[in-house]
């Protein structure tokens, strides 16, 4: 049997941490490890407990979100953090994907959203708000040379069909048949066009891909 995604949750509202509580362990598959009403004790406790999910909110005592996420990220780096947060803000998504954030929701989700970005996040997968994902997209796209008319056209072949690939939402299973590319070569390329592009995760970069109406079609 697959063991439980373990989840820590970082709230100084006791409140919120109850409500998170109860919504992530009625579902068998998810187990809350912990619960921290400051930074440092979030830290303390995903050291203690090794979650594979922290849930962070970003007005914190003692450290705030994105520097608890920051700090995770350096030294315990299986924890991905899902920011779940009031502020929509630019400045603070800036902040929290900086730090190395592996989604981004606002309050105000519905429980069977924040279940499945703890589903996806723990899969390695980047999750953000519907109200937030689009801005991302558009200031990647925006902040893209152009050349011809066409953005990315700077990208080689290879690099326009993995772009393609995650824009359509393709995993790397699916992107190392169609390639016809081992697995850690997918990893590796995927990571290296991400940089390239300076997208914070593959699921921003396919949706800079979309709205700057990139279209392949692959041999």
């Amino acid at each position: 049997m697959t063991r439980p995604i373990k989840v820590l949750i970082a709230d100084d509202h006791p409140i919120v941490r109850e409500g998170l509580r109860l919504v992530l362990e009625r579902r068998g598959d998810l187990e809350v490890v912990g619960e921290a009403a400051d930074g440092r004790a979030a830290i303390q406790l995903a050291t203690q407990f090794r979650p594979d999910v922290a849930i962070v909110d970003l007005d914190m005592p003692q450290l705030n979100g994105a520097r608890v996420i920051a700090e995770l990220a350096r030294h315990l780096p299986s924890c991905r953090c899902l920011v779940l947060t009031m502020h929509e803000d630019d400045a603070h998504l800036s902040d929290a994907l900086a730090a190395g954030a592996a989604g981004f929701l606002v309050k105000g989700a519905g429980s069977a959203d924040i279940e499945r970005a703890v589903r996806a996040a723990a899969a390695g997968q980047m999750v953000l708000a519907p109200e937030i994902g689009p801005r991302v997209a558009r200031a990647m796209a925006a902040s893209r040379p152009t050349r011809g008319g066409e953005a990315f056209a700077d990208l080689t072949e290879r690099e326009l069909d993995l772009l393609e690939l995650l824009a359509e939402g393709a995993d790397n299973q699916t992107i190392s048949r169609a390639l016809h590319l081992a697995p850690k070569t997918v990893r590796n390329q995927v990571s290296a066009l991400l940089d390239r592009i300076g997208a914070p995760d593959r699921a921003a970069a396919g949706q800079a891909a979309r709205t700057a109406g990139l279209r392949r079609h692959r041999n």
